[in-house]
């Protein structure tokens, strides 16, 4: 499987997150209080006109993050 950071995701990409890297303590703290957490399923629905933020859909809910944040996360891409 292709591991990339979610922020290189498209809409309608799915990939499950193997790892959390860079940040600051409260950053991953926030991630982590997301629910996003290694072995997590998330699909990007769709990204802002600029590319930022993206919105994602994970555990039955919805979030949006900042592309800056979500370059820290990196996930396996489902094909």
């Amino acid at each position: 499987m292709v591991r990339k950071p979610l922020s290189e995701l498209k809409p309608g990409q799915v990939g499950v997150i193997v790892e959390i890297v860079g940040g600051s303590p409260r950053f991953r703290r926030r991630i982590l209080d997301m629910g996003l957490v290694k072995g997590t399923r998330v699909k990007v629905v769709r990204a802002a006109p600029l590319k930022d933020p993206i919105e994602l859909q994970t555990s039955g809910y919805d979030l949006t993050l900042r592309r800056d944040e979500a370059k820290n996360i990196i996930v396996e891409v489902v094909e």
